[in-house]
């Protein structure tokens, strides 16, 4: 799933349906912001993982981190941005499908 299939699928949308699919975007859509602030706070045990949804990830870097001295923590920060838009993305198309599906 990308930004242009997303795109795609909401040109096949009237007015009425992408309406109702943006204002429950703005409600679901995870922030950078709040991201972040996981990380630091809790990016040793995984807490923007877990706000993301990756809860695999976020219950191994809890049993594990400690292992990797915080490395792991400290990489995952590169990755941040991308997650949340990947997961933003996963959010949009999910809520296309659901109005798409009652119509």
């Amino acid at each position: 799933m990308d930004v242009l299939s997303n795109m795609n699928h909401k040109s096949n949308l009237s007015e009425k349906e992408l309406g109702i699919v943006t204002s429950e975007f703005e409600k679901r859509k995870k922030s950078q912001s709040v991201a972040w602030i996981l990380w630091l706070f809790t990016g040793g045990i995984g807490g923007h993982r877990f706000y993301l949804g990756n809860t695999g990830y976020a219950i191994a870097m809890l049993l594990f981190n400690w292992a990797t001295f915080g490395v792991w923590a400290l990489i995952d920060a590169f990755f941040i941005n991308k997650n949340v838009q990947k997961k933003n993305e996963e959010i949009e198309m999910e809520i296309i499908r659901q109005v798409k599906a009652s119509v």
